[in-house]
């Protein structure tokens, strides 16, 4: 989780070298590579069932959306706020997302929960001072994020039904890989690795190989384990190393916004997940 908060910033200095789409596929690539690797060394199958190719397709999609948001919000907004704020909304948006699709009434805490958690989401895009500013800075595209993930974990959290939460994951990057390079072409690819330096390269390493390949798939082993709901539950550690890790490596001072919205919504999840 704190892989994740700090991957926010490093997202920022990506953002400058290319489109979003470009630099999702570096990403991808960078991550279908290492978790091949990491296949390899713990010896773990690729095999998928077959009944699990609609799910990882599905996913992928999810995936490549969310990334591709990710990066377009980056290169508009600023890192801490956007770490803050997608962070605080995945779980309440997943929790709700659940309760749809069970089609179940909210017990009195996830009622509760749910609507301090718009609350925090109001705060947090300042829609209580300004209705309009869901529009600015790249909240659009981090709001849409946050619904994005939140899809994706319903997903993953049935990976292990057709095979190891490696491999589907595996499989998954491996097909957003392809994907995306199809919408991206060579020339941008290779723009890109021309203006490529030590920042780039390293940036890459982290987001792709320590933030995605390992912290990603250790969430996606963990939705599979005790469900989405709950999975999402721990990114509440997320916001506090997002703003941290933009306000050293980027001089983004948090804002009073962002730091009551957090702290609110923490709360919101807090409650959504504690026992009545």
């Amino acid at each position: 989780m704190t892989c994740w908060g700090f991957s926010w910033a490093s997202g920022k200095y990506l953002s400058l070298y290319g489109s979003p789409i470009t630099i999702s596929f570096f990403r991808f690539a960078l991550t279908f590579i290492s978790l091949f690797l990491i296949l390899l060394f713990l010896k773990e199958p690729l095999k998928i069932s077959r009944k699990g190719f609609l799910y990882l397709f599905i996913a992928s999609g999810f995936i490549s959306l969310y990334t591709f948001l990710f990066f377009k919000g980056l290169s508009v907004g600023k890192a801490g706020a956007g770490g803050v704020l997608v962070t605080v909304l995945n779980p309440i948006i997943a929790y709700a997302v659940i309760l749809l699709m069970e089609r179940r009434k909210p017990t009195r805490n996830e009622a509760i929960g749910l609507f301090i958690g718009l609350v925090a989401g109001a705060i947090l895009l300042k829609l209580v001072t300004e209705a309009s500013s869901i529009f600015n800075a790249g909240n659009i595209y981090f709001l849409l994020a946050s619904l994005s993930w939140a899809l994706l974990s319903l997903f993953t959290s049935k990976s292990s039904r057709f095979g190891a939460p490696l491999a589907f994951s595996f499989w998954m990057y491996g097909i957003s890989m392809v994907s995306l390079f199809l919408f991206t072409g060579i020339d941008a690819t290779l723009t890109t690795v021309s203006k490529a330096d030590f920042t780039f390269w390293g940036n890459l390493f982290f987001s792709a190989t320590i933030t995605t390949s390992m912290a990603t798939t250790f969430y996606f082993i963990a939705t599979s384990k005790i469900g989405a709901g709950k999975a999402s539950s721990f990114i509440f550690m997320v916001p506090f190393s997002a703003a941290l890790g933009s306000w050293i490596f980027l001089n983004e001072v948090p804002e009073v916004h962002t730091i009551a919205g957090g702290l609110l919504g923490i709360v919101a999840v807090y409650i959504i997940n504690k026992k009545n």
